[in-house]
């Protein structure tokens, strides 16, 4: 496989962030679009000079030519079409969250390991090389053992707030859009799910706009985590061991930098390479993924993908918060 050919089944606001990182790799080429909205593939293909456009998903999927499916439609859909892609016969990258709930995420991981094909969450940020470096440094002891973690993600949307983060329907709320991300970090960082869950959140009209969550483990070890999507919250993640420290900045998730404290030792900031807007990075793993025969990346396993969803579910049930569809 010289170049992995990519499809997308969605041509909407991330696709585009996607697709500017892909064309930043070499030996991966964007060879088809499939939207139910004209404009946006036209919009994307002409953007991204992409060959082929297609008007239904069914026709992407079809496509014999495409490697890998890339789903970047609302998460409420994300079942649906990664099971056709996967019916199809194509390797899946599918958007985070994952699903809307472990259920429909059991359903697609049980068609791809039936069909023996390639599934990923498209938890970008795992692939970015300052945060595999700040794994490094907790599992090498850099720090100590790992005590607690602190970090967020939130931002202020208009108010009143509209569209799919707006809407139960599609699954919108803070938790899945943004709270997922050190949610999902937490269980790289730990190693799995916690063992006790104490959470708070505001609800209005079936929607979670803030929330606060704390993960507890058997070790003892805590991760605190905050989202918002009508709070400025500061982006950064904070580790911190029994001989040390480590400090992601502002955006903990698009950055190139952390620094290291040591007890007793000056600070040390470590630098990484970034390449565009990190999304590269995250197609770079799924071609090396596929290139190997592989059916699904070590940096986000299937059965980790699992465990997160079920987190993300017994949070919404200390909420009391369950989706239209469900």
């Amino acid at each position: 496989m010289e170049k992995v050919r990519w499809g997308f089944l969605g041509a909407g606001r991330i696709a585009v962030r996607f697709g500017t990182g892909l064309r930043e790799v070499p030996d991966a080429e964007l060879l088809a679009v499939g939207s139910r909205t004209p404009d946006k593939s036209r919009q994307l293909a002409a953007e991204f000079d992409i060959p082929r456009q297609y008007a239904s998903y069914e026709e992407l999927v079809a496509d014999p030519d495409i490697d890998v499916i890339y789903v970047a439609t609302p998460h409420s859909l994300h079942r649906e079409h990664s099971i056709l892609a996967l019916e199809a016969g194509k390797a899946v990258l599918c958007e985070k969250p994952f699903t809307i709930n472990v259920r429909e995420a059991a359903e697609i991981v049980a068609v791809a390991r039936q069909r023996d094909l390639f599934l990923m969450e498209a938890m970008w940020t795992r692939t970015l090389p300052i945060i595999r470096e700040v794994k490094r440094l907790v599992e090498e002891g850099a720090i100590g053992e790992l005590t607690m973690m602190v970090g967020d993600f939130g931002f202020r949307g208009a108010v009143p707030m509209s569209g799919r983060i707006a809407d139960p329907a599609l699954g919108g709320g803070a938790l899945l859009d943004l709270g997922v991300y050190p949610v999902s970090f937490a269980s790289f960082l730990f190693g799995g799910a916690p063992a006790r869950i104490e959470t708070l959140a505001h609800l209005q009209d079936g929607v979670d706009y803030r929330g606060g969550i704390l993960l507890g483990y058997d070790s003892g070890a805590m991760a605190i985590c905050y989202t918002s999507i009508r709070d400025n919250t500061p982006q950064e993640m904070l580790l911190f061991g029994s001989a040390g420290e480590i400090r992601i900045p502002h955006p903990w998730w698009l950055t190139n930098q952390c620094t290291l404290v040591q007890h007793d030792q000056a600070p040390r900031t470590i630098e990484t390479p970034l390449i565009t807007n990190g999304f590269a990075h995250e197609v770079i793993e799924v071609n090396r993924c596929l290139k190997a025969g592989l059916k699904e990346s070590p940096d986000m396993p299937l059965d980790e993908t699992l465990a997160i969803m079920g987190t993300l579910d017994a949070i919404r049930a200390l909420w009391g918060l369950r989706y239209p569809m469900e």
